[in-house]
């Protein structure tokens, strides 16, 4: 039987046991001249923005996106399990400019990127949607606590006692920050409504200039079915005893509305009731359903 972790701490946030451990090279950590940073919530679409910037990077050479999985062309920072190399052990081996995936809320993100001026693309999704992955990835992901029951979930949820913490205070500090950096925010939901157009957004932000047959390429590259069934984007990859996918898929619907498979009635007006205290006080807005 695997012995799961308990959440770690790290600056009032919670997180993931082994990253608490190693949050000190977190902190230490030097951004580069250059590096681009993706910030998300977990499950968020966190993947599928990764390969989208590394394909834009790339001009959309297909080959190019093959050479080696997507947490190692775009490592994770915070990431720290035991007897594999951590986030910042292989960020620190790689030359800016990089590509930087982090879970991390602007409260915790070392100052580093700030000073520095690079580029951030972050990706929210709405509450809901986000609350159902995420329970399914706790069950699968063995690093983090067991998720118990759909409803002890959601309840956890709710409260922050997750790992990254409060939802609501993610998406909300980010979206504040957009206003003071160099930022581009996106929507899960307006990326899978019109992909292209969404992707579009992303090629001007990094100041490349793309053919639409180029565009066109990166949209199918892209597409859920294709990374689902990418060995370089489906983690498969990563150890079973690190992430169980005989439990559930790393990449599962990738829609907009799955919720409705998931929450009773209660459980919704529960939800949504956060959602509305929560989002009160901000212009912020989240669709529920395409």
């Amino acid at each position: 039987m695997v012995v799961r972790p308990p959440l770690g701490d790290v600056s009032g946030l919670p997180i993931v046991g082994p990253f608490a451990e190693n949050w000190a090279n977190v902190q230490k950590f030097q951004a580069g001249e250059g590096d681009v940073l993706i910030d998300t919530y977990p499950k968020s679409g966190t993947t599928w923005i990764s390969e989208i910037v590394d394909l834009i990077l790339q001009n959309g050479d297909k080959k190019k996106a093959q050479r080696g999985a997507i947490f190692e062309r775009v490592p994770f920072l915070e990431f720290a399990v035991p007897k594999i190399p951590t986030g910042t052990e292989v960020l620190n081996a790689i030359e800016p400019p990089r590509v930087i995936k982090s879970h991390l809320s602007v409260q915790t993100l070392p100052n580093t990127f700030w000073e520095k001026n690079c580029k951030v693309i972050y990706v929210a999704r709405n509450a809901k949607d986000v609350a159902v992955s995420y329970y399914h990835f706790n069950r699968m992901a063995l690093g983090h606590p067991d998720p118990g029951t759909w409803d002890e979930f959601l309840n956890n949820f709710m409260e922050g006692n997750v790992a990254f913490g409060r939802w609501s205070t993610h998406v909300k500090g980010w979206w504040k920050m957009r206003q003071q950096t160099d930022m581009l925010y996106l929507f899960y939901e307006d990326m899978l409504e019109d992909p292209k157009r969404e992707i579009q957004k992303v090629i001007k932000f990094l100041g490349k200039d793309l053919s639409d047959d180029v565009l066109e390429k990166i949209c199918l590259q892209t597409s859920f079915k294709a990374m689902k069934e990418n060995p370089k984007t489906n983690y498969t990859a990563i150890p079973s005893t690190i992430m169980d996918q005989s439990v559930s898929p790393f990449m599962r619907k990738g829609i907009c509305g799955d919720w409705k498979n998931h929450f009773t009635v209660s459980q919704s007006e529960r939800l949504d009731e956060y959602y509305q205290k929560e989002m009160s006080g901000t212009d912020l807005s989240f669709r529920f359903l395409v």
